[in-house]
């Protein structure tokens, strides 16, 4: 819903002309945090702000939704060290952005086509799955003129 005209944005219209207000109400997820106002009503409210002068309120509604992943991303992609640069040389920081930008990217396809069995996986943040898949003791070994990997079946 629109409430832009049920708003007094006379200090906003100076800065950002043209500035709408929409408020999208939706069942609260399970385990959210709720105020005393949403528990009564039983909605979570969530409010934000658009210079788009038109357009239907489902797509503006579905865009800034979107907008959500690409927030997500951003997060992961700090979470694989794009936030912890390592050194005071621009050459060495540029290849270490490179190098996060692609261990993110190779985040999100390999949980949605390889994590589809486990649900908490799927949708895991990157210090989670380091927990999880990369702190498994295993144990190389060699036999048969090959090398083996022997993991724990728990």
């Amino acid at each position: 819903m629109e409430v832009t005209g049920r708003l007094d944005l006379s200090r906003w219209r100076q800065t950002c002309p043209g500035m709408r207000v929409i408020v999208r109400r939706e069942h609260p997820h399970p385990g959210a945090t709720l105020d005393a106002f949403e528990i009564r009503d039983g909605y979570h409210h969530q409010a934000f702000t658009i210079k788009t002068p038109g357009g239907q309120l489902a797509f503006l509604v579905a865009r800034h939704r979107a907008h959500a992943r690409v927030e997500d991303r951003i997060r992961t992609g700090k979470d694989t060290g794009i936030g912890h640069l390592p050194c005071w040389h621009a050459h060495i920081n540029q290849v270490w952005v490179e190098l996060a930008l692609i261990a993110a990217d190779l985040l999100a396809p390999a949980q949605t086509m390889l994590l589809t069995d486990a649900p908490e996986l799927h949708r895991a943040e990157p210090k989670t799955l380091r927990h999880r898949l990369l702190h498994i003791a295993g144990r190389i070994t060699r036999g048969q003129h090959k090398v083996f990997l022997r993991l724990a079946d728990h």
